[in-house]
């Protein structure tokens, strides 16, 4: 299928040190994959080799049976956001989209179409990039890999340097993309937002996958227990307490190692108003310290600090 990414077997090794370890995905069509881990798990490593920036020691990599390199005009078939401050500081933001677009053999007016799509002005358009800030860097960026109207879309941390307003629109955006058939291959940090959009999720650790799949299957049974607010949570934290269950903040809230319906229960026995009463959930954040715990930088629990 000519939308597909397939990742088969790819290693990267620097010397002695390996950055990717035998690592295997596939991205499909209509659908959006969040590519997820910690600094220097291998995530950058992977899509550079993805996009024929740097050769792997072993495995491959193609793009609807396809190496990167051998795809004919490449940016008409693959859009690549991987480092948004790797434009040309020289050049205007038009300029970049111009020689992008004369490059891949489009009309001049695929530059404007593109500049209104991610609401860079005349104006902006018009000043050079060095002195854009990270949040034009991406939209241009963005600009540029949709140009060529591609089939595939492979972003490093696109929404990094956005604002709330650019970060919903980035949203909408790649879902709208997506719903019309393409494939996007989207690695961030920001894991609230890979939550909202992603429909599939490969999560890498040290260089080697640790977790992989439909979002909602990775997700299922993540939470404990219940999560409960009430009107007056010291009464009703109490009232469960005597009852025999352990309450747990979170939030504000609490959770408890209950059903719902035996949280409800308490609370109609004792006569107390509940405002959210639901499965505790921990959601991708959990899942992601969890599958990463290994790796992360800040482990406070054997650190010390220093006076």
């Amino acid at each position: 299928m000519w939308r597909m990414i397939r990742v088969q077997s790819v290693t990267k090794r620097y010397g002695d040190f390996v950055a990717v370890d035998d690592v295997s995905f596939v991205c499909r069509p209509g659908r959006v994959t969040g590519f997820l881990g910690p600094n220097g798990a291998g995530k950058t490593t992977t899509m550079r080799v993805m996009t024929g920036l740097t050769p792997a020691t072993s495995g491959r990599i193609t793009i609807g049976g396809h190496s990167y390199r051998d795809l004919p005009n490449p940016g008409r078939h693959v859009g690549v956001l991987l480092d948004a401050s790797a434009q040309h500081g020289g050049r205007t933001g038009r300029e970049v989209l111009a020689l992008g677009a004369h490059l891949m053999g489009l009309p001049t007016s695929r530059v404007d179409e593109m500049l209104d799509l991610v609401s860079l002005s005349e104006t902006e358009s018009r000043r050079r990039v060095r002195h854009y800030s990270l949040g034009m860097r991406q939209r241009l960026g963005i600009a540029h890999a949709l140009l060529g109207d591609p089939a595939v879309l492979i972003l490093d941390e696109p929404a990094n340097g956005l604002d709330p307003a650019g970060i919903r629109w980035m949203r909408d955006l790649l879902t709208s993309y997506a719903d019309r058939g393409g494939t996007v291959l989207l690695s961030s940090h920001l894991l609230n937002e890979v939550e909202l959009i992603a429909d599939e999720m490969v999560l890498i650790g040290r260089g080697r996958i640790v977790a992989q799949g439909d979002k909602r299957a990775l997700l299922q049974g993540r939470g404990t227990g219940t999560f409960v607010t009430a009107v007056d949570p010291s009464a009703m934290a109490a009232a469960l307490e005597r009852t025999g269950y352990v309450t747990v903040p979170a939030g504000d809230g609490f959770r408890v190692e209950a059903a719902p319906v035996d949280i409800g229960r308490v609370a109609a026995e004792h006569g107390l108003v509940l405002s959210d009463l639901r499965p505790a959930d921990g959601g991708l954040e959990s899942l992601f310290l969890e599958l990463t715990a290994e790796e992360q930088r800040e482990s406070f629990g054997n650190a010390e600090v220093a006076a």
